[in-house]
């Protein structure tokens, strides 16, 4: 496959508007993508993420670090229907929110990305694991997206239901975010916990200056 094919194909689909939220003459700096890449888990269900998009956003794979290069995930697509409704059923979001039982009625995410290991679960699994939802997200910031990383889901079930031929070791949603996330500056030793205020999604950040080893 040509380099590039799925991100070309996706702006003869899309257009270059899609690309991002407000299109530009320039593509947004890595610290401009970071700081879009929230976590969200609200999204705007009259947006249908279509399955060009999850294919630009796991295109980024081959291009990323692994381990001993031994490329052990594997990928399985979910769009709107009755496989999102299955793997919504499975997953728990907002775990530090109990009391919002989040997401809200009616900002559920339909689209899915499955991330699968070949191999047993390990640590070197882990870090290709976390590099590789990392770049996932950061992709879809880049087409106009948002999404969450989900590891706390029914692991077997969802396996069985969706008859996945490897073990299931995460789950990334993928939508139009319909949430507002802020980041807060804290210094190390405050509270770290995420809560909501005003509709607004806060998230306690350590400073950079409080990250050093003296």
């Amino acid at each position: 496959m040509a380099d590039n094919y799925l991100e070309k194909r996706y702006e003869e689909v899309f257009g270059a508007a899609g690309q991002s939220r407000k299109p530009t003459l320039h593509k947004p700096s890595l610290d401009t993508l970071l700081l879009r890449n929230r976590s969200f888990r609200g999204y705007d269900k009259s947006y249908v993420v279509h399955p060009l998009q999850l294919q630009a956003i796991v295109s980024v794979n081959p291009k990323v670090a692994s381990s001993v290069n031994m490329q052990a995930l594997r990928f399985k697509l979910i769009t709107r229907g009755p496989q999102a409704d299955t793997v919504l059923s499975h997953i728990r979001l907002g775990r530090a929110l109990p009391e919002l039982h989040l997401p809200f009625p009616g900002t559920e995410p339909e689209a899915f990305i499955i991330v699968c290991t070949t191999v047993p679960e390990n640590p070197s699994v882990d870090i290709d694991l976390g590099i590789s939802l990392q770049s996932m997200l950061l992709k879809a910031v880049e087409l106009g997206l948002g999404g969450l990383i989900i590891r706390n889901f029914d692991r077997d079930p969802l396996r069985q239901e969706l008859q996945l031929p490897f073990e299931p070791v995460a789950v990334l949603a993928v939508g139009r975010p319909a949430e507002k996330v802020e980041l807060v500056q804290v210094h190390a030793g405050e509270s770290l916990a995420y809560y909501r205020r005003d509709g607004v999604h806060y998230v306690p950040k350590i400073v950079p200056e409080d990250l050093l080893i003296e």
